[in-house]
C-alpha cells in the first residue's frame, strides 16, 4: 500500500472516530431521540425539547448532516432518517448500536490508564471504565437477549430438557446487566436462576432490572466469584454468555462450573464469533473484536494477577483447551447462525 493511499485510509478513519464521538454526544444528550419522537428541528427547537446548548446544538446538527446521518428540510431544520433512528434510538432493534459509540467513548477516555498498561504490562480494571462502558454493554446485548435468545435455545434439546425439569435450576456466569438471565427466566416459568459477577454496580443493575420485570422471586444476582461459589451439583444448566475470554482464570470457573452440574444437565458458552485462525488482512468481526480487545478486555483481564489475558479474540482451540483443562470431554458448536456478534458452544462434561 502506497503511502498516499495509507494517508486516505487513516483520514476515512479519523473521519469514522468523529462520527462515533459525535454519535455519543447525540445519544448522551438526548438529541437523537428528540428528533426520533418529535420530527425535524433546527438548533433551537432541539434545545426547546432535550436541553443543552444551542450553539453545541447547531454545530452538532451541521455536523451531523454533513456526515449524512441528518437529512436537511426544505425550511433548514434537520431530521433523523427512519433507518438511522431505529440504529441510534430503537433500544428493542436488534441494529440497536448506540451503545456501541457510549462504549468506544468510554474506552477512548481511559487512554492514559492505557498507556500505562501497555508501558508497564499492567491493566485498566472493568470498574475503572465506568458507568457509560457498564451500561453499554447491557444495552447492546439486551435485545438479542430479550428477543433470540430464548427462541435460538429452545432448539437445542440438550438445553431445553434440563430447564424444564420440575425444581430445576440454572446458574448465568458474568451475568452483567442480568438480560440474559431475565429471558430464561420468563421462557421457563418454574426456573430459578442465580446471576453471578464480580462488579459489584452490575450486580445491583441486574437485581433492578430484575424487580423491575417482576421476576424477583426467582431471578437473584449475586457479587460472587464463580470459581469458588457454585458449590458441587447444584444446576441444572449453567451459562457464560460473553464473559469467558475476559475472565482472569477461565479454567477455574469452567472446572467449577462443571462441578456444579446435575447429572445430564447443559454448560452453555455465548462467546464472539471470531475465525477459526488468524489471518491478516481479517474480516470486520475479527477487526472489531481486536479493536475491543485492544482497549477493553484485554486489559480488564490482565488488572488481576496470574491473568490468563485471553482477550476478545478466543479462537475455538483455545476454548477446547480451556474446557479440556477443566475437566470437559469435549466442546461443540451449536447450530445457531447468524445471531450477532457471537458463537454457542456447548461443553460436554
Amino acid at each position: 500500500m502506497s503511502a498516499e493511499r495509507f494517508a486516505e485510509r487513516l483520514v476515512a478513519a479519523a473521519l469514522g472516530t468523529i462520527d462515533i464521538l459525535a454519535i455519543h454526544l447525540g445519544d448522551r444528550m438526548g438529541w437523537y431521540r428528540a428528533l426520533a419522537e418529535h420530527g425535524p428541528a433546527d438548533a433551537p427547537e432541539l434545545v426547546e425539547r432535550a436541553g443543552g446548548d444551542e450553539r453545541y446544538a447547531r454545530e452538532w446538527l451541521e455536523q451531523q448532516a454533513a456526515s449524512g446521518i441528518l437529512t436537511v428540510t426544505a425550511d433548514r431544520r434537520f431530521e433523523l432518517p427512519a433507518g438511522a433512528a431505529e440504529v441510534l434510538t430503537d433500544p428493542t432493534s436488534l441494529n440497536y448500536l448506540a451503545p456501541l459509540a457510549r462504549m468506544l467513548a468510554a474506552a477512548a477516555v481511559q487512554s492514559p490508564g492505557l498507556i500505562r498498561a501497555y508501558r508497564d504490562g499492567g491493566g485498566v480494571g472493568w470498574s475503572e471504565f465506568g458507568l457509560d462502558m457498564r451500561e453499554a454493554q447491557s444495552d447492546m446485548n439486551r435485545p438479542w437477549f430479550e428477543r433470540r435468545l430464548a427462541v435460538e435455545l429452545a432448539t437445542v434439546r440438550e438445553v431445553t430438557e434440563p430447564l424444564s425439569r420440575p425444581g430445576a435450576r440454572a446458574a448465568d456466569i458474568g451475568s452483567g446487566g442480568g438480560w440474559s438471565t431475565i429471558a430464561l427466566a420468563r421462557t421457563y416459568p418454574e426456573l430459578v436462576i442465580d446471576g453471578y459477577d464480580i462488579d459489584e454496580p452490575s450486580v445491583a443493575m441486574g437485581n433492578r432490572n430484575a424487580e423491575e420485570a417482576g421476576l424477583s422471586a426467582r431471578v437473584r444476582f449475586h457479587r460472587a466469584d464463580a470459581a469458588s461459589s457454585l458449590g458441587e451439583q447444584v444446576y441444572d444448566a449453567i451459562f457464560a454468555f460473553e464473559c469467558l475470554h475476559d475472565l482472569p482464570h477461565p479454567v477455574q470457573v469452567l472446572a467449577a462450573m462443571r462441578r456444579a452440574l446435575r447429572s445430564g444437565g447443559a454448560v452453555i458458552v455465548m462467546d464472539e464469533a471470531v475465525a477459526p485462525e488468524f489471518r491478516a488482512p481479517a474480516d470486520d468481526i475479527d477487526r472489531l473484536m481486536y479493536g475491543f480487545s485492544l482497549l477493553i478486555c484485554l486489559p480488564d483481564g490482565r488488572s488481576h494477577p496470574d491473568s490468563a489475558a485471553t482477550g476478545t479474540v478466543m479462537r475455538h482451540s483455545t476454548l477446547r483447551r480451556y474446557a479440556r483443562e477443566a475437566g470437559f470431554t469435549e466442546v461443540e458448536v451449536l447450530p445457531i447462525d447468524d445471531f450477532g456478534f457471537w458463537r454457542f458452544y456447548r461443553l460436554i462434561p
